[in-house]
């Protein structure tokens, strides 16, 4: 039965993220018109726009698809391990990979002493992993594996690639949102005198409105998908973890260790977030900000971890401990 339901999320995922991946070429070409039309206040000319448009999606989408991990490898300064550097690292994913069912992922490590870990890739044949150094010294060998069954989760239900192609559409319609609004505060006069000279512009004033509407609600409205979206992964990842492992205490243990961490990831950011494991920005911190949280509570994963071996629920003040730090 777990299999089953597993196996049918990863079709979900291909589904939803053809579906994404249209949606998202149709929110470009819908902003070019309407930024083509703010501009030059004449539908015919705005196609330019709209076939520029085209091809930024276009050209975002397959850069997205076939370099966006090595973008977020890079940004995350991770480097590609050994069997001579990182052995145990390299067993305990071989392992996972084996009970996945799928290729052998590159690892890398980010030399960082904070406890996270990320998957990314387009596919689980072009998929690689990658933990802090401060996650291989804190945790034992069976945390270690929750936390690698967890991201291998993601890769085999497909979750790495839909998470690229949600980050194309969030950070796709932001850019498009600020180049119209940009538009319309550098280019009002010269359309304010067009409208006048033409003794009309009523069409094309309750377009500009209504851009200007769909400018500030977009971006927020994609951001939230993606929240959203991000949470029901994690979810779906811990269950997987403990399909592989046969052991929800070991992802619970490392949950609990990264959740009370103290260490701030620096290479992380609002862009990356939602791919770790657990929120790399902590709420203390000036960047922090819980309206945008990208992920479930950590206490309520740790919980339905424990009721999977009958443990009981964390207490108030762990509950509350972990709370202060997300």
């Amino acid at each position: 039965m777990a299999a089953t339901t597993f196996y049918a999320q990863a079709s979900a995922n291909r589904r939803k993220s053809a579906l994404l991946l249209l949606s998202a070429v149709v929110l470009f070409l819908g902003f070019g018109f309407v930024v083509g039309y703010a501009w030059l206040g004449d539908p015919v000319a705005a196609v330019g726009t709209t076939m520029f448009a085209g091809v930024v999606a276009l050209i975002s989408g397959l850069t997205t698809y076939y370099a966006g991990d090595k973008m977020v490898l890079a940004a995350s300064r991770a480097h590609l391990v050994t069997a001579e550097t990182h052995p145990v690292l390299l067993n305990v994913v071989q392992e996972m990979a084996i009970a996945a069912n799928v290729p052998m992922p590159a690892v890398y490590v980010i030399e960082d002493t904070a406890l996270n870990a990320f998957a990314t890739g387009r596919s689980p044949e072009h998929a690689s992993i990658a933990v802090t150094s401060g996650l291989l010294s804190q945790l034992d060998r069976e945390e270690l594996q929750g936390v690698i069954g967890h991201e291998m989760g993601h890769v085999r239900n497909l979750d790495i690639r839909f998470a690229l192609l949600v980050g194309v559409l969030v950070g796709g319609v932001a850019l498009l949102a600020d180049v119209l609004l940009r538009s319309m505060i550098w280019g009002g006069r010269g359309r304010r005198r067009s409208d006048d000279r033409g003794g009309g512009g009523g069409a094309q004033a309750v377009l500009m409105i209504l851009a200007l509407i769909l400018a500030i609600i977009a971006p927020i409205a994609a951001r939230l998908v993606q929240l959203s979206v991000s949470r029901q992964r994690e979810y779906l990842a811990d269950a997987t973890s403990v399909e592989f492992t046969r052991n929800p205490a070991g992802l619970e243990q490392a949950l609990w260790k990264i959740g009370t961490d103290r260490e701030v990831l620096e290479v992380a950011n609002r862009a990356t977030q939602h791919l770790y494991i657990a929120n790399p920005i902590k709420k203390f911190e000036e960047r922090a900000s819980s309206l945008w949280s990208t992920h479930p509570p950590l206490a309520d994963r740790i919980n339905r971890l424990r009721a999977l071996h009958g443990g009981a629920p964390l207490a108030t003040d762990d509950v509350r401990a972990l709370s202060s730090m997300e």
